[in-house]
C-alpha cells in the first residue's frame, strides 16, 4: 500500500506540473495570436486502394494534390502505425479523406501537433469554426458524428473550454484521484485470481488479458468513481465499445449513439434521484448550482436528431447560466467515461504485448534499472491508445510553411505517428526501449489546454496493474505470434482486440 500511495503521489504531482505548464504556454500563445511555424506542406501521392474515393466534403479543394485524389484513411486500423508512416513520410500536412467521405488535413509531425494544439486559431468546436457542419454537408448521417456533434470539455473552444474545465475541474479532483490508489491494488488482485482459475479451466490454459485484465480495471474503477449502478455497467461497457469502433456502418453508429444517449439520461435521472459520493452526482451539482436530486433540467435526450445535431443543426444547444445544459451535462458524462476507459486499456493491452515481445526491456524492470513509470511512458510513446484525434478547425487561414490551411477546413492529429517520429526519437523509434530519453516526449495524452484531465489516474492504473501482473506470473508468455494479434476496428483507438497468454506458474510474492 505504502508503494501505491507513493506511486500515486509522483503521479499526481506530475500531472498537476504539466497541467499548469501547458496552461501557462496556451494563455501566452492567445495573447500573442497563435502561431505554429511548421516547414512545408508536401504534395500527397495516391494512397494505396483509392480507386473508389468518395466525394469528400469539407476541403473545398481536396483533390487538387498530386495524383488527383487525397490519401484515403483506413476506418478500420488495420495497420495505424503504417499508415501514419506513410502520411508522416508525405509532409506535415496532408489531405486526407475520412471514413463516410469527410475532407480533413491530417498532421502528424510532433511539432506541428504542439504549435496547433496550442494555437487559438485552431478550434474544437464544430458548431462554431466547422461551415461543413453549420451548413449540414456533414450531419447526423456521418457514421463519425458523435465524435463532433456531442458538447463537452472535449469539444469547446476559448471562454466555453475555460468553463467548462472549471467544473470538470471541481468534480474530477486530486482527492478523488488520490483515494483510488489502494483500490486499483485490490481491483487488480481480484481479477488476477479470476484470471488464475479461468486459466485452469481453459482449453491449453490460454486466457485473454485484454478481456479479462486490461479490459475491466479501468473499466470497474472509472464505474465505481461515477457510482454507476450495477444494472447500468453491462449496458455502459459494450456501449463506450461501440463508440471507438469507427468501421461501422451508418445503421450500427446511430443504434449505438441512441443506445448510449438512452442509458446515460436514464443514468443521470437515476443520479438525481439517488446522488451519492461520486463524480456523476457532483457534475450534476456542479452543472446545476443545485442539489443534484433537482429535476428541474432533466429532458429527453434520446432524439438522435439533437444527439449528432443533424443536417443543418445550426448551433448547440444553450447551458445554463454558469452551470451545464442537459446535453452538455450527459455529453461530458460520455466523454469522461469513455476516456476513462478505452484508452487505458489499449496502455495495458499495448503494455503487455511489448513487454512479452521484448523480454530483455522486462529484464530492466525486475533488476531496477529501469521503473515502472519507465515502461508506461515508452508504452505510450510507441503505441499512442488513440491513434489519431479528430476534428480540429482552422478558426482562420493558418499557415504551415509555404501552404495555407483555409479557415474552416478540419484538421486530424496523428498522435501515433508523431510518438515514432525519427526526428525526435531517433532512426529506431518504432523499438520498444524504456531506457530511450526521449520517452517522456510523446503526446499521448495531448497538449495544450486539452491536455487530458485524467492522465494522472491513466499512469496510476497503468503502473499498478503491470507490477502487479508480472509480479503474480513473472513466466507469462503470449500464446500466438504477435503478427497473429489483431488490432481493434478503429483508426482512432490503437491496441489489440485480444491478447491470448499463458500464465505460466503464479507467485504470491509481491516486490
Amino acid at each position: 500500500m505504502a508503494r501505491q500511495q507513493e506511486q500515486q503521489g509522483r503521479l499526481d504531482e506530475r500531472g498537476r506540473q504539466e497541467q499548469q505548464e501547458q496552461q501557462e504556454q496556451q494563455e501566452q500563445r492567445e495573447l500573442r495570436g497563435g502561431g505554429g511555424g511548421v516547414a512545408d506542406l508536401h504534395a500527397v501521392p495516391n494512397g494505396p486502394d483509392q480507386k473508389d474515393v468518395p466525394d469528400a466534403q469539407g476541403v473545398p479543394d481536396l483533390r487538387a494534390g498530386r495524383g488527383g485524389c487525397p490519401y484515403v484513411m483506413d476506418g478500420l486500423g488495420r495497420d495505424v502505425q503504417g499508415e501514419g508512416a506513410l502520411l508522416r513520410g508525405q509532409g506535415e500536412a496532408v489531405r486526407v479523406v475520412l471514413p463516410g467521405g469527410v475532407g480533413a488535413w491530417a498532421v502528424t509531425d510532433p511539432a506541428v501537433i504542439r504549435g496547433l494544439l496550442t494555437d487559438g486559431r485552431v478550434s474544437k468546436d464544430a458548431y462554431r469554426h466547422w461551415p461543413a457542419w453549420q451548413r449540414g454537408e456533414v450531419g447526423a448521417e456521418w457514421p463519425l458524428a458523435v465524435w463532433v456533434s456531442v458538447q463537452n470539455l472535449v469539444t469547446s473552444y476559448g471562454a466555453e473550454h475555460r468553463r467548462l474545465r472549471g467544473l470538470m475541474g471541481s468534480a474530477f479532483t486530486a482527492r478523488r484521484v488520490g483515494l483510488l490508489g489502494p483500490r486499483v491494488g485490490e481491483i487488480a488482485a481480484g481479477l488476477l485470481e479470476g484470471m488464475e482459475t479461468a486459466a485452469r479451466e481453459a482449453r491449453g490454459g490460454v486466457v485473454d488479458v485484454r478481456g479479462l485484465y486490461a479490459q475491466p480495471l479501468p473499466s470497474r474503477v472509472m464505474l465505481e468513481l461515477f457510482g454507476i449502478p450495477e444494472e447500468f455497467r453491462g449496458a455502459l461497457r459494450e456501449i463506450i465499445e461501440g463508440f471507438f469502433a469507427t468501421g461501422v456502418s451508418l445503421e450500427d453508429a446511430r443504434r449505438n449513439y441512441a443506445a448510449l444517449y438512452r442509458t446515460m439520461g436514464e443514468l443521470v435521472a437515476f443520479k438525481r434521484r439517488r446522488p451519492g459520493e461520486d463524480l456523476t452526482s457532483a457534475l450534476i451539482a456542479a452543472g446545476s448550482g443545485a442539489d443534484p436530486a433537482d429535476p428541474a433540467a432533466s429532458s429527453d435526450l434520446t432524439d438522435l436528431t439533437a444527439v449528432a445535431g443533424g443536417s443543418g443543426a445550426g448551433g448547440p444547444e444553450a447551458p445554463r447560466s454558469g452551470g451545464l445544459s442537459e446535453k452538455e451535462l450527459v455529453d461530458n458524462l460520455i466523454m469522461l467515461l469513455s476516456a476513462g476507459c478505452e484508452p487505458t486499456v489499449n496502455l495495458l493491452a499495448n503494455a503487455v504485448v511489448l513487454l512479452l515481445r521484448e523480454p530483455g526491456q522486462l529484464e530492466l524492470v525486475r533488476s531496477g534499472r529501469a521503473s515502472w513509470g519507465d515502461v508506461v511512458e515508452e508504452a505510450l510513446r510507441v503505441e499512442a491508445p488513440g491513434a489519431n484525434a479528430i476534428l480540429r478547425y482552422a478558426v482562420e487561414d493558418v499557415r504551415v510553411g509555404e501552404t495555407v490551411i483555409p479557415r474552416g477546413d478540419a484538421l486530424v492529429i496523428g498522435f501515433a505517428a508523431a510518438g515514432r517520429d525519427p526526428g525526435v526519437h531517433g532512426e529506431d523509434a518504432e523499438r520498444f526501449d524504456v531506457m530511450r530519453a526521449t520517452r517522456r516526449e510523446h503526446l499521448s495524452f495531448g497538449h495544450g489546454v486539452h491536455y487530458c484531465l485524467g492522465a494522472p489516474l491513466a499512469r496510476l492504473e497503468a503502473e499498478i496493474a503491470l507490477q502487479a501482473l508480472f509480479d503474480r506470473f513473472p513466466g507469462m508468455r503470449l500464446a500466438v505470434e504477435p503478427g497473429a494479434l489483431r488490432p481493434t476496428e478503429s483508426f482512432i483507438s490503437n491496441g489489440p482486440r485480444e491478447v491470448p497468454v499463458l500464465l505460466g506458474p503464479p507467485t504470491d510474492g509481491v516486490r
